[in-house]
């Protein structure tokens, strides 16, 4: 299974609708997929369920949430709790949890500790990749893909570890190119340290105890998002943006001093240019299915249509863009 993170320091870039449509796009080829909610705010479990559902997911006592699952080992009682992570025929889901806030400062608390060869200090900090495992070895997925929250706490650095590759959401605009200068060495440091830290592990005899991540988080690419079209072209407004986007990222996600080009329609880690969609969105949220999938039924006339087929062919190419991206032995 390959393990995908959907990561950028700047939020609002419509980075959880991509990993929503995403899977529905890969099961739609005929892929099993994993979506796995490790944002605190939750907005995938709410994409993917009902009120009603989130109601009784968020009870108290007997709902199944990511942070249900690491609450023992949280606790001081018990390791995670496996969950069941079926949703349908190809997509199952690790429904997120906004209680998940709360595991933020155990992380924080136990990475040092890992320095020392602590073995709950690596069972805390593994427990999602431990999870992400078992939902693997439940589902015999094909991809996973991880939404993380826009910061650079501890709870993203423990579903990086759990990651092989990430790919990061881009608004064109200064935000998303200033958020690239945060993310960049942040991935470079924690993708370093967790090596060391497996080392120690490793010499420990840990390592034979339960399961590590390798912890790769490469950059597989970035996606180009919201960006307005006017003939075939974006606006002047958002091209200055986007022609900035190929250097910086090379430059700062990359590796330093690497050449870059100056189009994102040039560039290879471009995986996708992803239009505003606009007034297929709500509809989508109403009839709780992806935008590309919309009928006639579900509102969708006239001019909406063409757009539904156009949303259907741009994540269609995305997917394809991804999957080829990916060596077939997932190195």
């Amino acid at each position: 299974m390959k393990t995908i993170a959907f990561f950028n320091n700047k939020g609002g870039v419509g980075k959880t609708s991509l990993v929503y449509h995403l899977a529905w796009m890969l099961s739609n080829m005929e892929m099993s997929v994993i979506a796995i909610d490790l944002d605190p705010q939750a907005n995938l479990t709410g994409m993917f369920k009902s009120d009603d559902e989130l109601e009784r997911l968020w009870q108290d006592e007997g709902g199944s949430t990511v942070y249900t699952a690491v609450q023992p080992l949280l606790k001081g009682v018990a390791d995670i709790k496996p969950m069941d992570v079926f949703l349908n025929d190809r997509i199952h889901l690790l429904p997120g949890d906004i209680r998940l806030s709360g595991f933020e400062d155990e992380l924080s608390q136990q990475w040092p500790k890992c320095m020392s060869s602590d073995e709950r200090a690596f069972r805390v900090e593994t427990a999602f990749a431990r999870l992400i495992h078992s939902a693997e070895e439940q589902s015999d997925a094909d991809y996973a893909l991880i939404d993380i929250g826009p910061n650079l706490g501890a709870i993203n650095r423990a579903a990086l570890i759990a990651c092989d590759y990430i790919i990061t959401p881009l608004a064109p605009d200064l935000f998303s190119l200033q958020g690239l200068k945060n993310l960049g060495p942040t991935l470079k440091k924690w993708r370093s340290e967790w090596q060391g830290l497996k080392a120690k592990a490793g010499e420990a005899g840990i390592t034979n105890e339960f399961f590590l991540p390798d912890g790769g988080m490469w950059p597989l690419g970035y996606v180009m998002m919201r960006h307005s079209i006017r003939l075939d072209r974006p606006v002047k407004a958002f091209d200055r943006w986007m022609r900035l986007m190929p250097a910086a990222f090379r430059e700062l996600v990359v590796a330093p001093g690497k050449k870059g080009v100056k189009d994102v329609a040039d560039d290879k880690y471009c995986l996708a240019q992803l239009k505003d969609y606009r007034s297929l969105m709500p509809l989508a949220q109403q009839a709780r299915r992806p935008m590309f999938n919309l009928k006639s039924g579900d509102g969708a006339i006239g001019a909406q249509l063409n757009a539904v087929k156009e949303c259907y062919n741009d994540f269609k190419e995305l997917a394809d863009r991804i999957v080829e991206a990916i060596p077939a032995d997932g190195n």
